[in-house]
Formats: structure tokens, C-alpha cells, sequence
């Protein structure tokens, strides 16, 4: 047994020696690139032949190792140095994305030929993201034309890390940007562009396409849509919107359990409201999430609307301080049905919350009206309706006295 472990050593020599020479190929590239180039040069424009060719050559070349040669010369037609120009003394060709025509349907069967080469070489997925890693920060040394190319083509195949690559790369234009989201928009949709962008966490990120001094979403949005990308633009809006939101929400909740006084927690929000441009309904509706969820509430249904009054009674200014409109207090009332609602030991309490705000002047006559006759949503519907018939008798006989006492006045 011992001699056995002793002559190990032998057999690492021998590994030894394989990685030497495997580094002497690495390191070799210009026969592979004669092969590519010779074949490309027989298969002409047809990029059909393209796909044929560069498909059948995995089975006899090494792809593996040689990615990046590969698709250097697929896209600018050899070996590029530092710096994105072709390598002195290698072999070229015009059988490449930088050399054809800039329009869409031929960039599009550009990437086609790539679709088709990285489906059956699954492997090359990786080598694509490197060499576009490594084409992003060469795009001050292509030519106009060659990045608009370039970006069409990988539009056409962009990939949530390519989209991450994208932003991150500090090198990239906004005009470059513009390509290659048209193009991806384009070959997918607004949609799945989104779902790719959240799944690496560039949804937020997408500003930082410009200077630190154009990081706005005013300056993004007319950029962008002058470009002919409304929908990005309205995205990124969006985001930005949500974003807020959410910020508003978690400094509102900070504030509320501090026992921050209401006329500084009113100011706060107004400000943010003007500064990140909310409706005063997505402000009814965020308080409104903010104040029940401040509260441990009691899981018996006999106890919870007690509780609850005595909560809102105490909260009743705040939310009164945002329900200047109409349309805030049927969005308040359509928070409190949909609360209530979901929340099934608060199902008793809908008529007492609304009457109560009723007299803390929080809602008036005709939103609650308006909800009763045809705003109310379809959740539990027959429940709140019947909860509130006498009540709504009640303001519809005391709307009818006014009008009337005025008529007599007159």
C-alpha cells in the first residue's frame, strides 16, 4: 500500500504537462481564426450558410476555448485589440455585423445567426456576456455606425445581465442605450423588458445612463421620448413614482410611532407630494395602509370596532388634512371596504369607521352617496351596503330638509 502512494507523483507530472501545453493553445488563437475566416469567406452573405457553417465547426473547433476570438470576428470581422481596433497582421472579413448594413432586418438576421450558434453551443452564453462586457468598453474606439449596429444586434438578444452590463458600463451613451433598447423593446415587449431589468436590479437604475448632473427623471423622460421610447420613459416614471411611494410609506409609519405631531408629519407630506408629484388619492390611500397598520388589533370581532374607533377618532385630523377632493374620500371609502373585507373580524365595523369619519368631517354627503349608489367595489358588497342603508336614509332625508329650509329662505 505504501509503495502505491509513493508513485503518485507521477501521475501529477503527467497533469502538468497537459496544462503547459493547454496553456500554449490558449494562448494560439490565429489558427482558429484562419479556420473561421477561410469558411466565412466561402459562405459569403448568406447568413443562413453563416449559421450552417459556424454550427457544424463546433463539432471539429474549440469554441470553448476560444470564444472570444469567435465572436470578435463575427462582429467586427477579426481579433480586436485593446482599445476595439483590429488586430495588425490577422485575417479579416466582411462577413460580420460592423461590415454590413445598418437597418433592422439585417441586424436582425445577424442575431439570428447568434440565437441560433449560442441554442446549440449553450456554453457560448457565457462568452457572449464577456465579449459584450469587453465591446461596451470599447465603443469610443467603433465608429458611429458600428455602435448602432452593435447595439441593435444585442437588443435583439439582450439578457437581464446584459441589461445590468449596460447601465454599469460607464462608457455606454444614452444614444447607444436608445438603439438597444428600441431593438429589445421591439423583439419583446415593454412587459418583459421590465421583468428582466427587476430580476438584476437595474428597474431603479436605468438614470445612471447620464452624468450625475442628468439624473432626473425629467431629463430621462424627454430624452427618451424624444428618441421615440415613451414607453421606457413612462417606466422609469413609474419606478420613480413607486419608489417614492414606498419611501413616503416607511418615513410616515417611523413618524406615526415616534407620536410625531400631526402638523409636522402634514408638512412632511405635503412636501413630498409636491416634490415627487403624488395625487392626494395615493396619499389618502397610503395613510390610510399607514394608520391600521400601527395597531396590534384584538382578533375578537365584539372588541376590534372599539378599538378601531377610538384609533381613527385619534387619527381622524391627518387623514382630514388629505381629503380636500371628492375623489380622495371615495378612495378612503374604498380603502375601508377593501380593509374591511380583507380583514374578516373588521367586517361588522365598516358603517361605524364611516360614520365616525362622517362627523370628524374626514367624508361628506355626496362621496358617500356616490359610493353607496354605483362607486362601491364588488368585495363583500351586499354585507357593507346593508350595513350602511339606514345611514345613507339618514343623509339623503337630511340633504332633502337643507334644500328645502333654503328654498323657504329664499
Amino acid at each position: 500500500m505504501n509503495n502505491q502512494k509513493q508513485q503518485k507523483p507521477t501521475l501529477s507530472g503527467q497533469r502538468f504537462k497537459t496544462r503547459k501545453r493547454d496553456e500554449k493553445e490558449r494562448f494560439e488563437p490565429a489558427q482558429f481564426q484562419d479556420c473561421i475566416i477561410q469558411g466565412l469567406s466561402e459562405t459569403g452573405t448568406d447568413l443562413e450558410a453563416v449559421a450552417k457553417f459556424l454550427d457544424a465547426s463546433g463539432a471539429k473547433l474549440d469554441y470553448r476555448r476560444y470564444a472570444e476570438t469567435l465572436f470578435d470576428i463575427l462582429v467586427a470581422g477579426g481579433m480586436l485589440a485593446p482599445g476595439g481596433t483590429l488586430a495588425d497582421d490577422m485575417m479579416r472579413t466582411d462577413v460580420c455585423v460592423f461590415a454590413a448594413q445598418e437597418d433592422l432586418e439585417t441586424m436582425q438576421a445577424f442575431a439570428q445567426v447568434f440565437n441560433k450558434l449560442i441554442r446549440r453551443y449553450k456554453y457560448l452564453e457565457k462568452g457572449f456576456e464577456d465579449e459584450v462586457k469587453k465591446l461596451l468598453l470599447f465603443l469610443k474606439g467603433f465608429s458611429e455606425s458600428e455602435r448602432n449596429k452593435l447595439a441593435i444586434v444585442c437588443g435583439e438578444r439582450l439578457s437581464p445581465e446584459l441589461a445590468k452590463m449596460t447601465v454599469n458600463c460607464t462608457g455606454v451613451s444614452a444614444a447607444f442605450a436608445v438603439k438597444l433598447f428600441k431593438s429589445w423593446i421591439n423583439e419583446k415587449d415593454i412587459n418583459a423588458v421590465a421583468v428582466s431589468l427587476r430580476k438584476v436590479n437595474m428597474d431603479n437604475r436605468l438614470m445612471e445612463l447620464f452624468p450625475a448632473n442628468k439624473q432626473s427623471v425629467e431629463h430621462f423622460s424627454k430624452y427618451f421620448t424624444e428618441a421615440g421610447l415613451k414607453e421606457l420613459s413612462e417606466y422609469v416614471r413609474n419606478q420613480q413614482s413607486i419608489g417614492a411611494r414606498k419611501e413616503l410609506q416607511k418615513e410616515l409609519q417611523e413618524q406615526m410611532s415616534r407620536g410625531d405631531p400631526f402638523k409636522d408629519i402634514i408638512l412632511y407630506v405635503k412636501e413630498e407630494m409636491k416634490k415627487n408629484n403624488i395625487s392626494e388619492q395615493t396619499v389618502i390611500a397610503i395613510i390610510w395602509s399607514s394608520v391600521m397598520s400601527t395597531v396590534e388589533w384584538n382578533k375578537k370581532e365584539e372588541l376590534v370596532a372599539e378599538q378601531a374607533i377610538k384609533h381613527l377618532k385619534q387619527y381622524s385630523p391627518l387623514l382630514a388634512a388629505f381629503t380636500t377632493q371628492g375623489q380622495s374620500e371615495l378612495t378612503l371609502l374604498l380603502k375601508i371596504q377593501e380593509y374591511c373585507y380583507d380583514n374578516i373580524h373588521f367586517m361588522k365595523a365598516f358603517q361605524k369607521i364611516v360614520v365616525l369619519f362622517y362627523k370628524a368631517e374626514v367624508l361628506s354627503e355626496e362621496p358617500i352617496l356616490k359610493w353607496y349608489k354605483d362607486a362601491h367595489l364588488a368585495k363583500g358588497k351586499s354585507v357593507f351596503l346593508e350595513q350602511m342603508k339606514k345611514f345613507v336614509e339618514w343623509l339623503k332625508n337630511a340633504e332633502e330638509e337643507s334644500e328645502s329650509d333654503a328654498e323657504e329662505g329664499d
